[in-house]
């Protein structure tokens, strides 16, 4: 399977080939409810019983019969008995007969014979046992009707759907403590090159600190997996065989930087192509291009640049929506949105680039995008500044001040 393109390949062609054939991981857990925020739902939830349960009034008011309206066609004011009172929790347990209404609190069950509430504010109470609706409402107006958000045996919430904090007070609504999860995805992330040092050693002459790690980290924390962080493994072919078959043993997907362009002289591809099946690709992509993609053993493999931005860019693009689908989840591809760029932005035909920018909302809310910085694949400083991705077509040349481009935000790759 191993192979070497020469032909470039599109980002779009790219995230079909390593997305279509992903298949979500096995293994699940029952968990308590308060623990189910960001996971991924192994199975379609239903609704057991009516929400809301009963009728009930969308506000304070009046509760009458919409006969009285309907009985009444010319009056312009309408005049009631008083009769009793619903709270929340605490409902009116009679019937109501002609002629009669009960003070209602929004939410509280609305009685038998009744099917509409006039906000109180329409209303005059010349005394304790009489109420009079000064503006008569519609008939039905301001009841909840039971079932209004849920019906018994509906699927409210679909297997591989992300639970947001809106999806676990769905689940309370009806009574549900536990939910069934993917279990989590277990991600090994590693660097390799004789020159990296780890945070506290000192730096030799030509060795750098060893930044991706640091980027993997992030973005992986941001996905809620299982990270394990193997660290700094040196150019030595023993060492990176050993790392590469212990990652496999322990991790659903692996993840390195650097190491797999053309002419690195290092024993990464040489171990990758020795105990994996890889594909050594050229994206036509900016920044990025280099990646390999494959398995190693039953692990999924991302061989990632080196460069610090591109790092980024291609996690986003092509390991994100892959660990996503792992994970169970349904949506998995980047959001994309149009904005309006308030200055030039300089690129040559023939790669998407990925520009990094910042995303603003103007005075009459049109969502504008400008350059943040310096657009080098090793420069991080327009990377921490960016909200963004700036997303030009391939066949694009410079854009224009005014116009309308593609926009990535950063909020919505990691969602």
């Amino acid at each position: 399977m191993s192979q070497n393109n020469k032909q470039f390949l599109s980002v779009s062609d790219v995230q079909k080939k390593i997305i279509s054939d992903i298949k979500a991981i096995d293994g699940t857990e029952q968990i308590d409810l308060r623990q189910a925020l960001n996971r991924v739902l192994a199975q379609d939830i239903v609704a057991t019983f009516d929400t809301p349960p009963c009728d009930n009034s969308a506000m304070d008011g009046y509760a009458f019969s919409s006969n009285e309206i309907s009985n009444n066609p010319d009056a312009q004011s309408l005049t009631l008995k008083l009769v009793g009172q619903s709270f929340a929790g605490h409902p009116y347990e009679g019937n109501l007969s002609s002629g009669e209404a009960i003070r209602i609190m929004t939410g509280a069950k609305v009685p038998d014979n009744a099917d509409t509430v006039v906000m109180q504010e329409h209303t005059e109470t010349p005394n304790d046992s009489t109420v009079t609706i000064t503006t008569i409402p519609k008939p039905l107006a301001n009841v909840r009707k039971a079932g209004d958000d849920l019906t018994t045996g509906e699927i409210f919430l679909q297997q591989g759907k992300k639970l947001s904090p809106t999806d676990l007070a769905f689940l309370a609504t009806q009574g549900i403590a536990e939910v069934r999860v993917s279990r989590k995805l277990r991600v090994a992330f590693f660097s390799t090159g004789d020159e990296l040092r780890s945070i506290g050693e000192p730096l030799g002459d030509g060795d750098i600190y060893d930044s991706n790690r640091y980027s993997l980290y992030g973005l992986l924390k941001n996905l809620d997996v299982e990270l394990l962080d193997m660290g700094v493994i040196p150019d030595d072919r023993n060492a990176i065989e050993a790392a590469f078959s212990s990652a496999s043993k322990l991790a659903d997907a692996i993840i390195t930087s650097g190491g797999v362009s053309v002419g690195d002289a290092d024993f990464v591809k040489e171990t990758l192509e020795k105990i994996g099946q890889i594909n050594f690709w050229k994206i036509a992509m900016k920044p990025g291009k280099p990646l390999a993609f494959g398995t190693i053993g039953n692990s999924l493999f991302f061989g990632l640049p080196g460069n610090p931005v591109a790092v980024i860019a291609t996690f986003y693009q092509f390991v994100q929506p892959a660990l996503k689908r792992m994970k169970g989840q349904t949506i998995v591809l980047p959001l994309t949105v149009k904005a309006k760029t308030t200055e030039r932005l300089k690129k040559r035909p023939g790669r998407t680039d990925f520009q990094r920018g910042i995303m603003e909302q103007s005075d009459i809310g049109e969502l504008t995008v400008r350059n943040a910085g310096t657009q080098a694949s090793h420069v991080l400083t327009a990377m921490s500044r960016a909200n963004c991705f700036i997303v030009i077509p391939a066949e694009s040349g410079t854009i224009e001040a005014g116009e309308r481009v593609d926009v990535q935000p950063f909020e919505g790759l990691i969602s």
